[in-house]
């Protein structure tokens, strides 16, 4: 077999300082970017220094934590400092002396082609957010930052993203979708940050509040905002930590650009879903069950979490429109209709079991499962017709939202089908797929027409 490529990595950084210069901490952690899990978590308290250097600091420990996991590993760095983000990928100029000797280092921990940089808006950075703060808490207190009485990486998935408790809409979101205008005066600016981390007794966020800054020509400043209390009572296991990330937008060599990432999540179950009826285009188009409603929930949860996702693109049918209905209005997005994700159409065998088709329909059945070519009784679609369709659906997407991520609510064939299309399998691999109700899957696709299966009939979220 052929070799696999590089390792993928995440990394997530940040710095403050309650006072700028002030009691001063970071907080880095390396992420598997199909399944979201934490690998490595870094913080420590810094004593009194910028806010910047502490980003700085940060960012530096994000990348050594992942070099010691794998040299040889592309890493992706997000950050919420406009700043660090846009001076190490060489668009700002560095010009304040504390900070250079900084960027030189953590520039040559990886070489320059094994990393990229994207800035995020505050609320995505979450758990890096808490790890700071966490050291900051830690030094006041005379102590060492421990990694065993962390809880940044269960605190991280508490809220949506970009959604304040109390149900405003965060700036911080806001302005992340606002034009940089002042771009420009920002890079003659100096290198000044000004977003203080307030102490417990301000309102801090391991108290469980939290005040959102504001970017304003490339200088961070303070807000005026300050959020709802925190709800408790979040899953302290692995499976609800791994499903905040389905897939992140990925990278890819320098001259390849960011991957269009397809995440697959198959619509909730319907009342024929546990009875395992067939369910295609041309049948009654069922609505989703109680049960199904609640997995279309607990989806939109982990998604919104991780926030990741840009766009939700639905088939036509009522299961998939409602399941992409509920996840849209936790990610606060549009849906988009596609009808060439629509399900296979099983002619007569809609709305009947295998066993009842097995019974009227022995012969058809049989040649059916034989060949990709045959077609369900009553001149229902064939597999073949279906993977034609499936992938003019894959090449319009593709290009529409390359180098993003787009949650593609849609069916059991049309999933199967974009994976086995993705590792080029035939089409007989669709009857050794297992794909459940409301789980996920995602498929990356490069600039170079090469796809990775990041992830597979994943239902952690719903445990």
């Amino acid at each position: 077999m052929p070799e696999s490529g590089p390792r993928e990595f995440v990394v997530e950084a940040d710095g403050g300082s309650r006072g700028n210069p002030g009691p001063a901490g970071y907080g880095a952690v390396v992420l598997d970017p199909a399944s979201g899990e934490a690998l490595a978590e870094a913080a420590e308290y810094l004593g009194t220094v910028t806010n910047n250097v502490a980003e700085y600091r940060g960012l530096l420990a994000g990348l050594r934590a992942a070099h010691a996991l794998d040299p040889g590993a592309r890493v992706h760095v997000r950050m919420d400092s406009k700043l660090v983000v846009e001076q190490m990928s060489g668009r700002w100029k560095i010009k304040h002396p504390d900070l250079k000797p900084l960027a030189t280092t953590a520039a040559r921990v990886f070489p320059p082609d094994q990393v990229t940089y994207e800035w995020i808006p505050r609320e995505r950075n979450k758990h890096a957010d808490r790890l700071a703060n966490e050291a900051m808490d830690a030094g006041a207190r005379g102590e060492r930052w421990s990694p065993a009485a962390s809880t940044a990486a269960l605190d991280a998935g508490v809220r949506d993203a970009g959604v304040r408790d109390t149900g405003v809409r965060d700036t911080a979101a806001r302005d992340a979708a606002a034009p940089d205008a002042a771009a420009e005066a920002a890079e003659a600016a100096e290198d000044t940050d000004v977003t203080a981390h307030p102490t417990a007794a301000e309102g801090a966020e391991t108290t469980g509040t939290e005040t959102a800054g504001t970017e304003t020509a490339g200088t961070e400043t303070t807000g005026t905002e300050t959020t709802g209390t925190e709800t408790a009572g979040a899953k302290a296991d692995a499976d609800a930590r791994a499903a905040r990330a389905v897939a992140t937008p990925g990278w890819a060599p320098a001259d390849l650009g960011a991957p269009a990432t397809l995440v697959l999540l198959r619509h909730g179950e319907t009342p024929l879903t546990p009875q395992k009826r067939f369910s295609g285009s041309g049948g009654s188009d069922p609505s989703l069950s109680a049960i199904g409603r609640e997995q279309a929930e607990r989806v939109a949860a982990a998604l919104a979490r991780r926030g990741t996702v840009q766009a939700v693109v639905a088939s036509p049918l009522a299961r998939t429109r409602e399941t992409a209905g509920i996840v849209a209005a936790r990610l606060g997005l549009d849906v988009t209709v596609e009808d060439g994700l629509r399900e296979t159409d099983f002619g007569a065998w809609e709305g009947l079991t295998f066993a009842e088709v097995s019974e009227r329909y022995p012969d058809d059945l049989n040649t059916w499962l034989a060949s990709p070519e045959a077609r369900p009784t009553g001149g229902g679609e064939s597999f073949a017709t279906t993977a034609t369709r499936i992938a003019a659906t894959r090449d319009k997407l593709v290009a529409a939202y390359a180098g993003r991520t787009v949650l593609l609510v849609t069916h059991v064939t049309p999933i199967k089908m974009l994976v086995r299309l993705a590792l080029g399998a035939p089409l007989e691999s669709l009857f050794r797929m297992e794909l459940s109700a409301a789980s996920l899957s995602a498929v990356a696709y490069y600039a170079d027409g090469n796809a990775s299966v990041r992830l597979f009939n994943d239902t952690s979220h719903l445990r």
